[in-house]
């Protein structure tokens, strides 16, 4: 069995290199900085045994993903798990100040996603398997004043992974959207909140367990779940006017 990890930079993606290592899978760790995509390769084969390599993946280089993913195939042999575990908050919410900051941030948490997405499907839908997991985030079911350029990406790449798996299905091919929280990650550094914070390893293990058990969505934490609904529950004339 292969495993790639694209955006493998970060905490849970490296907790999930580990993970899918230990089972005595080959890994490919992707990432844009490629010295340490090298270093956390490096550390899986010295800690577990297996076949990891490393490369270096650009999710704004859209017009090259088909090829990359044909790379990686063969490294590590026809992908069984791929995990989209990249991201980008920007700098603000998207006040019209400066747009580049926000294409950018549509452009990596959904335009470059659903390439990447779209280029790994066609491998597992010929062969008719794989699980391809889609790390979304709790922030694109509602739209708040706060983040709403970030949480619009990743709601949009929500969707997209919905369709994804009623495409897919059919093909014996498993699509799991992971809506994530608050996790102790460079993400939310520094953030203020009384939300219990989850450690990347309890991420890792929770979305390892929920691609083997063909799970469609998985909020992690869990009682984001119940959260998310009573906020999406607000009408939107109370919504409008609540600071978020």
């Amino acid at each position: 069995m292969s495993v790639a990890i694209f955006g493998a930079t970060s905490r849970i993606a490296r907790e999930l290199c580990l993970r899918y290592a230990e089972a005595g899978h080959a890994v490919y760790v992707a990432a844009r900085d490629v010295a340490e995509a090298e270093r956390i390769a490096s550390d899986v084969r010295v800690r577990t045994g297996v076949h990891a390599v490393a490369g270096a993946f650009d999710a704004l280089a859209m017009e090259g993903h088909p090829a990359f993913v044909a790379e990686v195939e063969r490294e590590v042999g026809p992908l069984d798990v791929a995990v989209l575990a990249f991201g980008d908050m920007g700098e603000g919410p998207g006040d019209g100040a400066d747009f580049a900051d926000a294409r950018r941030v549509i452009d990596v948490n959904y335009t470059g996603a659903a390439s990447l997405a779209e280029a790994v499907a066609a491998g597992m839908g010929e062969r008719r398997r794989g699980c391809i997991v889609g790390i979304a985030s709790v922030a694109g079911d509602r739209g708040r004043q706060s983040n709403y350029v970030y949480g619009s990406a990743k709601g949009a790449f929500a969707l997209y992974l919905q369709g994804l798996r009623n495409r897919l299905y059919p093909l014996g091919v498993h699509v799991l959207t992971v809506k994530l929280g608050f996790v102790d990650t460079r993400m939310t550094y520094g953030m203020k909140t009384k939300i219990p914070v989850a450690s990347p390893d309890a991420a890792s293990r929770a979305i390892a367990a929920a691609a083997e058990r063909k799970v469609d969505t998985l909020y992690y934490p869990r009682f984001w779940r119940a959260i998310m609904g009573v906020i999406q529950g607000i009408p939107e004339r109370a919504f409008k006017r609540l600071k978020l």
